[in-house]
Order: structure tokens, then C-alpha cells, then sequence
């Protein structure tokens, strides 16, 4: 299937009405997140002990948090971070595992057994573990976690890269390039590629909701980016202490987390049905 088919398949999806209500829910969260400087009421790291634990409604509306910040503001721009670890992450894994798939499968032999081998270990550790034991090691910062997050979902990208690539690459079309005398790198980019790029696609949105609750996971043990930036995760683990006097600070970044990952994997259901040949005729 080519990039056109892919965009074919995409356009169907979106004709299926619970695909199309994951990508308004996404693309409304998106929207919050980068006009977040123009949207947010208030400064999300300005404190005001005067109006703590203000419940929601007038002035605030999402009400206010221990010290006195805007939870409505401070959801917009945790938006921010989740979604910038969630992408960044998830684009670092497609690129990197996908590569590794391609090569892997297209060389075959032992080189693919020994590479299947390294990702299976991988594969072998949840990711919200390995997620654990990296940031741990290299420290709490937004870096360090999109490494974290990346490593998780590098081995299941390469293995959706690899299977096609080992159907594709006996092709008439690639073993004619072959012939032709092209690169092994123009077979892999030029005439590969393009062929495995939906079952990859598919697997992003998949997983970009697997990233934001390992993110929000993180966060909410304290292992993501540090306070006072905010984050869902770290806005949950805060409204947890005040859970009995002011709920709404917990429930609101847990609805927020709850909202973006149903969205997601909706889009990625709807996609994975558009893609999938037993499908494509219903």
C-alpha cells in the first residue's frame, strides 16, 4: 500500500463516526495545548495562597490548586508537555525501530535472527518499567523521559517493519530494481518503505496513547519533569493529597489523560480497520 492508499485509508476512517469523534477529541486537545500562551487565564506557576483550593467555578473555573495556581491554566500547558513527550517519543521509535525492522528483515539470515533476538529482550520488559529504570538512571528531565519512552517502543516497531519487509523484499518490483543495479538504500527508502508506511502509521497513533499514560505514569511517581512545570501526571499526584477536601484536582488532569488516550486509540482502530485487507471491503 503506497502513501496515496495510506491517506485513502485515512479519509475512510474518517468517515467512520467514532474514528472521526478521537480525531475532534485530539485535535481539540492539540488545539488547547498551543494556543495555551494566548488561552490560559492565569500564569500556571503563579502561586496565590489567598484563593488555595478555590472550587470550581467563577473566576476559576476549574478551580485552584494547594497554592493558589489555576487548574484550568495548568491543564492547558501540562498538554504541552504530554503531548511533546508523547510525539517526540513516538517519532524517535517509528524512525529508529522502523529502520532497524526494514534492515533486519531485508538482510535476513543470522544478522535478522541476532537483531529479533536484542528486540525480544526489549520486548520482555513492560514499558512503564524499562520507562522506569531509564529515567531513574539518567535523571528526571524532558529529554531523559522522551529517551525513556522511545526505548519502550522501539522492539514493537521494529518488528511491524520487519514482517512486510520480508514479504515485500521477494517482489517482483524489488527484485527488478535489484536487476537494475539501485542501492540496497533506494530499494529500503524508495520502494520498501512506501509500502510498509500504513502498518506504521497505524502503529503511531496505537502507541502515542501507550506513551502519554507512561508519561503520565512517570510524572505521577516523580520520575518526570520537574515541578514547577506542569504536567497531568504531576497535577494528579498533587490533587491525591487533597483528594477528600478537593477532588477536582485530580479528577480534572485524570479526565484530561482519560479524554486524550480515548481519542487516540479510536483514531488507531479506525485506522488499523481502513488498512487491513479482510476489511477494506465491508
Amino acid at each position: 500500500m503506497s502513501a496515496a492508499a495510506l491517506r485513502r485509508a485515512g479519509s475512510k476512517a474518517l468517515a467512520n463516526p467514532t474514528t472521526f469523534a478521537g480525531a475532534l477529541i485530539c485535535l481539540l486537545i492539540l488545539a488547547g495545548a498551543v494556543l495555551a500562551p494566548w488561552i490560559a487565564p492565569f500564569d500556571p506557576t503563579d502561586q496565590n495562597i489567598i484563593d488555595r483550593l478555590q472550587p470550581p467555578g467563577g473566576e476559576y473555573l476549574l478551580g485552584t490548586d494547594q497554592f493558589g495556581r489555576d487548574v484550568l491554566s495548568r491543564l492547558l500547558w501540562g498538554a504541552r508537555i504530554s503531548l511533546t513527550v508523547s510525539l517526540g517519543a513516538i517519532a524517535a521509535a517509528a524512525v529508529v525501530g522502523g529502520t532497524i525492522g526494514m534492515v533486519s528483515g531485508y538482510i535476513g539470515g543470522r544478522f535478522d535472527l541476532f537483531v529479533m533476538q536484542v528486540m525480544d529482550v526489549l520486548l520482555s520488559f513492560p514499558s512503564l518499567i524499562l520507562g522506569l529504570i531509564v529515567v531513574a538512571l539518567l535523571g528526571p528531565d524532558l529529554v531523559n523521559l522522551v529517551f525513556a519512552i522511545a526505548l519502550t517502543a522501539i522492539a514493537p516497531f521494529a518488528r511491524i517493519a520487519r514482517a512486510p519487509t520480508l514479504a515485500l523484499k521477494e517482489r517482483a518490483f524489488v527484485e527488478a530494481g535489484r536487476a537494475l543495479g539501485f542501492s540496497h538504500t533506494r530499494v529500503l527508502f524508495r520502494h520498501i518503505l512506501p509500502n510498509i508506511l500504513p502498518e506504521v502509521m497505524v502503529m503511531v497513533s496505537l502507541w502515542l496513547a501507550t506513551a502519554v499514560r507512561v508519561e503520565a505514569s512517570l510524572s505521577f511517581i516523580g520520575l518526570g519533569v520537574k515541578p514547577p512545570t506542569a504536567t497531568w501526571g504531576g497535577m494528579t499526584r498533587d490533587g491525591f493529597e487533597n483528594i477528600l477536601d478537593a477532588p477536582w484536582l485530580a479528577i480534572a488532569p485524570g479526565v484530561a489523560i482519560l479524554l486524550l488516550v480515548l481519542g487516540l486509540n479510536m483514531v488507531g482502530d479506525g485506522l488499523r480497520d481502513a488498512t487491513d485487507p479482510k476489511l477494506r471491503g465491508e
